[in-house]
């Protein structure tokens, strides 16, 4: 299969510097790629691969520990009853590159798995009665998409490098883009051969920066100017320094330079440190230049502290822990809240949130949240009655070499929970509209948003207030984009209870269609005073029949309450807490 050259991508700079560094030196332990569809992830990776001379092995979604880490070789096991190894993909990467596509899907345990072999750049096998271990030094590359979902923050940080794509707003570089990809679309050959030489030259930088890394200088002030910019930017742990310090080292081998300079330096940074920046689940990680900018100069140890404070609309100021309901600073989209009228404290705050499962087990993605029959094996036990999850290596010790009866036959004993569907139905209508408790009303839900986040769960988000319901996020792993929806949340107008039961169970139907086995939790959060009465008992008998599990939070305050909530709950067989509890 013919493969679009590296050295023929338009744009995205960010994106190649990465992937070339870590090709100098894979010790960056990798590069994670977040962007938009369409923005040649995937044929950048591809493109490397050849000046590598080493493998292209790419992860399949769906792969298993099994397929990763490698197995028992059944043709051995069964025909001569030998307990015999055999390699997963892993060991097929070695000396090669691993691409991994929409790394976010992935369970945490192998993306842990993959992460550490990168690191470690060997592999240890404890598994089917098997305990071996083998080489595994190759260059990680995830890719993924960030409205499906993100990784945990101590995931984001295992990656070296993290590189944000978007598509170009340049009109002149969007039709070279097209230009290119008809021409290699048209005659691959041809349009591989225009750039063979920029291609061989790539590859002898590569070649020659990986000769000289070893001897580029890393002096004592630029250590200091790393430290001291990783801990004025508030990046977590000492890992961000250390691997600033090794791709401004590989940044200075590519550039045939014999030091490392400042320039180095602030290339590094922007690569290897906007991941780490996280400092909640539902804040998205990023570092524009201005704030690199301002870090860097700080941090230049020959430099004296500058008395003057910044000009308005300049550097930031951190805020005090109790400065909750100012604004963030314009420049730090990731920490974008509402309007300071709706404003509330940061996720968290509020306290902590009850913890809602569903009962019975399920069999959906791996996750946190409900029991589920799937699971990582724990254990094995003598199968009893049909067989639905055989245990092959211990049938086969249990065979001891012997033909395999039933008697010997073995099934996995499973430990494991799963994710759900969080539908949240929202009320904000006038009735909820006063400010004390609307702000309530979003601090209890941003603290489930957030206990989500830690279960893996999908969210979804409807509304409802005036005449009609609103979906405002569709089912999504990306947490922050339906807590941004929340805090942006107008209120106002009647309430049209039934419209907002109506649209949370149209989204359930629409999304077991998509993925049968994850079961829905909705989460309705109301005072009960719907227009029409009749219609809501209706709509949420109707939707608890199609959800795993219903919960009714009461917003109905004040000395004299009517219950209306509760009896909404109570014909839906539904459970019914307080806001005040989930708040």
């Amino acid at each position: 299969m013919s493969v679009f050259p590296f050295s023929a991508l338009v744009g995205q700079e960010d994106l190649r510097e990465a992937l070339l560094v870590c090709a100098v030196d894979p010790a960056i332990s990798g590069v994670l790629v977040r962007g938009e569809r369409g923005t040649a992830k995937t044929t950048a990776v591809r493109g490397l691969a050849p000046l590598l001379d080493g493998a292209l092995v790419e992860l399949p979604i769906g792969a298993t520990a099994d397929r990763v880490l490698g197995t028992l070789n059944l043709d051995r096991a069964l025909g001569e009853g030998r307990a015999t190894f055999q390699p997963g993909l892993l060991a097929n990467a070695h000396d090669g590159l691993l691409y991994v596509d929409e790394v976010n899907l992935l369970p945490d345990h192998l993306v842990d798995v993959l992460l550490d072999a990168a690191a470690l750049g060997r592999v240890h096998v404890e598994r089917d009665g098997i305990s071996t271990s083998y080489d595994a030094r190759f260059l990680l590359v995830g890719t993924m998409n960030p409205e499906e979902g993100d990784l945990r923050p101590q995931l984001l940080d295992r990656f070296g490098l993290s590189v944000e794509v978007v598509g170009s707003g340049d009109p002149d570089v969007r039709v070279e883009i097209v230009r290119r990809r008809l021409a290699f679309d048209r005659d691959p050959a041809a349009f591989t051969a225009r750039f063979a030489d920029e291609e061989r030259a790539l590859g002898a930088t590569i070649a020659a920066a990986r000769e000289r890394l070893a001897a580029v200088r890393l002096p004592d002030r630029i250590l200091l100017l790393i430290a001291g910019t990783c801990a004025r930017l508030g990046v977590d742990g000492h890992r961000a320094d250390i691997v600033t310090a090794r791709t401004a080292t590989a940044l200075a081998a590519l550039d045939g330079d014999d030091e490392v300079t400042q320039e180095h330096v602030k290339r590094a940074a922007k690569l290897a440190l906007a991941h780490r920046r996280r400092r909640g689940p539902l804040q998205q990680p990023g570092l524009d230049d201005a704030e690199l900018d301002q870090a860097l100069s700080d941090s230049e140890p020959d430099d004296e502290p500058d008395p003057t404070p910044p000009p308005s609309g300049g550097g930031e100021e951190a805020p005090s822990p109790g400065d909750h309901g100012a604004p963030p600073p314009e420049d730090r989209p990731w920490r974008e809240g509402a309007p300071s009228r709706e404003r509330m404290d940061a996720p968290g705050t509020p306290g902590k949130p009850p913890l809602l499962t569903l009962e019975g087990k399920g069999r959906g993605a791996a996750g946190r949240r409900s029991r589920t029959t799937t699971g990582e094996p724990v254990d094995s036990k003598p199968a009893d009655g049909t067989v639905t999850d055989l245990a092959l290596a211990a049938t086969l010790r249990a065979a001891a070499g012997r033909p395999v009866t039933r008697e010997h036959l073995r099934e996995h004993v499973r430990s494991g929970r799963e994710g759900n569907l969080i539908v949240f139905c929202v009320d904000a209508s006038g009735s909820m509209g006063a400010r004390r408790r609307m702000a309530q009303v979003k601090a209890a839900v941003l603290g489930l948003l957030t206990d989500a986040y830690q279960r893996r769960d999908k969210v979804a988000l409807v509304s409802f207030s005036g005449d009609d319901a609103v979906v405002h996020l569709s089912p999504t792993s990306s947490v922050e984009r339906a807590a941004e929806a929340l805090r942006t949340l107008p209120t106002g107008g009647r309430t049209p209870l039934a419209r907002g039961l109506e649209e949370a169970e149209l989204i359930i139907r629409t999304e077991q269609r998509r993925d049968p086995s994850r079961r829905a939790l909705v989460v309705v959060v109301t005072d009960g005073r719907a227009h029409d009465r009749e219609a809501a008992l209706h709509a949420i008998q109707s939707l608890a029949k199609t959800a795993a599990g219903l919960v009714v939070l009461d917003g109905e305050q004040g000395p004299v309450r009517l219950g209306l909530a509760a009896q909404l709950a109570q014909a839906a067989g539904a459970q019914i807490l307080p806001l005040e509890q989930a708040a």
